[in-house]
């Protein structure tokens, strides 16, 4: 077996790598950016090496800069997790070359299934059904239009070399292609390296499902059933589950076989997955094979038992498959929510920052459900523009599909974050929804289940009574410690202007909270909390809970899970006056086109006295290697322009005023 191996790669896959490494008696070595110097990744490897500036164009897309770094250390193989050179032919080739191995597939198979194009033909030959579409590069936007229309909208505009939901555009129109195909060629570009693009008719209203495929160097190949991704937002995947809710048994066999027979047809001889979009009927399609280590294979392993990660070393090696296909069974249910840094309130823009606060749940057996968070960031440190704004990938695994969403809502519960915006209410909010939860799922279910953004979501009734305990409870040891000669049993809960009269009593290292006008009595017990600590859990009539807390400028701010509400506790005098207080209105910005997220202005398409209508594009902003087209919101001319091409801006800075 290796005795080292180098990481070429960052973030949590450069950890999740080292932990297989460290169980397999393998020592490690990391290379680091500038931006990734005090990263958790480079406090875990056993060796370290500098690459370069924090552009990944200028580190981690070098190839001379790994190779020299396997040198300096004596490294005998390079794993290159997902995404930077993990898909390159060249680069896999350029170590066999040198003698070092590539803890991969071969060139030969990468260069047959890892370009986008070329899949789709060597697809088509082998007899595997494909979407329709232009199996071709695009030569520019008169020819991506042509070619739009000849497939007929809508059309998917797709960097060949893409993976990880960038360089993907959905066309609609002759206008959309005209602005999505620049763009994604600019993102391919940034991303890959490559700007090569091709265009597929997009399948309205389909689900997104992947076979996991491993094979060895020996001519086994073996596949480790399906994950269905299907929960999607920019055509980045957000929440993933194995296995998928839809298939039967006869539909997942028929898909496992032909991802089995498309990898043995290249030589296939490590991990990776054989993609398809599927319709409601399971109907399905090829659409692609990525030709390395998914983001989502936690929810597999935790299906399986299956160390993919163990498996591409000991294949790489050259060991046999310890198994065979019929040895492989499933085993549960798991779910993984991708925790990223971006703002779910403001159409889940990037929000880049310092994690102030970084406290994941507990990790392991938890109520008979197992809770796993592969991360690689620590509290205190930062999520830069540079790279991916993923966080953790927060995994659950139950005997059942619907205890293994009950323990993810409570995992995210338990994860608390602070600092930088990030996406825990949304995920959270779909846990709890119906739809979700009865499996019910499209690639258009964020656009249909939340039509004008996501805004949190009321509380229910159980929500509304944890807020009014918790506040309470808030209040009382508050009161307590400052003022005990103020303490009463009678108070006024105000929450969303709704009054509700408690009466609130010491127990046994607890409270009970009586709502007055309601006649009922909840008790509150478990309690963990003390003044300062931003989570409150306790245990409500039963049921245990754990919501965000911090104070006010008076009262407290409460959330549980998506919905979050502004907890007063006042004396019914306090209540009444507080009655009579003026509402407070919000400041005009409808004549300011405000960027939406810190990030690079790429270009600023609006002059001085420039009359807009609205819907134009009015700048491009670019961050976590995306580019977003800022649209006017109304008519105006440009009274004021702040910004330039080139300009860093933080979110909400006013890039134009309109008359």
């Amino acid at each position: 077996m290796f005795s080292k191996i180098l990481i070429a790669n960052r973030g949590e896959i450069a950890v999740r790598i080292i932990k297989t490494c460290r169980r397999m008696g393998i020592a490690t070595v990391v290379v680091y950016s500038e931006a990734d110097a005090d990263s958790l990744a480079v406090e875990m490897a056993d060796e370290t090496v500098f690459i370069g500036e924090a552009p990944a164009a200028q580190s981690y897309l070098v190839a001379d800069k790994i190779v020299a770094a396997v040198r300096e250390t004596g490294a005998e193989a390079v794993h290159p997790g997902f995404g930077f050179l993990s898909e390159n032919a060249g680069f896999a080739r350029r170590l066999a070359e040198e003698g070092i191995v590539f803890i991969g597939p071969n060139p030969r198979a990468i260069e047959a299934m890892g370009d986008k194009i070329e899949s789709k033909k060597f697809a088509q030959a082998a007899g595997v059904s494909t979407v329709p579409g232009h199996v071709g590069e695009i030569d520019d936007t008169a020819h991506a239009i042509r070619i739009s229309e000849e497939i007929g909208y809508p059309v998917m505009i797709k960097a060949s070399a893409g993976g990880g939901g960038k360089g993907i555009r959905v066309a609609w129109n002759r206008q959309d292609v005209e602005e999505g195909f620049p763009a994604v060629k600019a993102e391919a570009k940034a991303s890959f390296g490559d700007d090569r693009i091709f265009i597929e008719k997009f399948i309205e209203s389909p689900r997104h499902i992947e076979i996991q495929v491993l094979g060895d160097k020996h001519g086994h190949v073996v596949h480790l059933f399906e994950r269905e991704c299907s929960i999607q937002r920019r055509n980045q995947k957000v929440i993933e589950e194995a296995p998928s809710p839809l298939l039967d048994t006869d539909t997942r066999a028929a898909m496992g076989e032909q991802a089995v027979r498309l990898a043995q047809a290249v030589d296939y001889d490590s991990a990776g997955t054989v993609e398809f979009v599927a319709g409601q009927d399971k109907s399905f399609f090829f659409l692609e094979m990525n030709t390395r280590l998914q983001v989502e294979h936690p929810v597999t392993e935790l299906i399986t038992g299956v160390d993919l990660v163990e498996q591409m070393i000991r294949s790489a090696y050259g060991e046999p498959l310890p198994f065979a296909q019929q040895e492989l069974t499933i085993n549960g249910w798991a779910i993984e929510s991708r925790i990223y840094a971006e703002d779910p309130y403001r159409g889940f823009l990037p929000s880049i920052g310092r994690l102030v606060r970084y406290d994941p749940p507990q990790e392991g057996d938890v109520h008979g459900a197992k809770v796993r968070n592969d991360a690689g960031v620590r509290e205190g440190d930062e999520i830069s523009m540079y790279y991916d704004p993923m966080i953790s990938k927060l995994s659950t695994w139950a005997p059942e599909r619907l205890a293994a969403i009950d323990a993810m809502g409570r995992a995210l519960e338990d994860f608390h974050i602070e600092g930088l915006g990030q996406n825990i209410p949304f995920l959270a909010a779909v846990m709890d929804q119906e739809r979700f939860r009865s499996g019910q799922l499209s690639t258009n279910y964020i656009k249909d289940e939340f039509p004008d953004g996501f805004h949190g979501t009321a509380p229910t009734a159980f929500q509304r009574d944890v807020m009014a305990a918790v506040a309470c409870a808030m209040h009382r040891t508050i009161t307590r410690r400052a003022a005990p000669e103020l303490l009463r049993q009678d108070w006024i809960v105000v929450e969303a202007g709704e009054r509700r009269p408690v009466r609130v009593t010491n127990g046994d290292a607890g409270f009970t909270i009586a709502f007055v006008d309601e006649d009922r009595t909840l008790r509150l017990d478990g309690i963990e909390w003390r003044p300062g600590k931003p989570t409150f859990s306790g245990v409500l009539d039963g049921r245990a809970f754990t919501v965000q807390v911090k104070p006010a400028a008076e009262g407290f701010m409460i959330r549980h899970r998506a919905a979050q509400a502004h907890v007063l506790v006042l004396t019914p005098r306090s209540a009444e006056l507080h009655e009579k207080l003026p509402p407070k209105t919000a400041a005009d910005t409808s004549k300011m086109v405000l960027s939406p997220m810190p990030g690079l202005v790429v270009t600023l398409d609006v002059t001085l006295g420039q009359e807009v209508r609205a819907g134009e594009p009015v700048a491009v902003i670019e961050a976590m290697k995306m580019q977003n087209i800022i649209r006017a919101e109304r008519d105006g001319t440009v009274k004021a322009v702040n910004a330039k091409a080139g300009d860093s801006v933080a979110a909400d800075e006013v890039l134009v005023e309109f008359a």
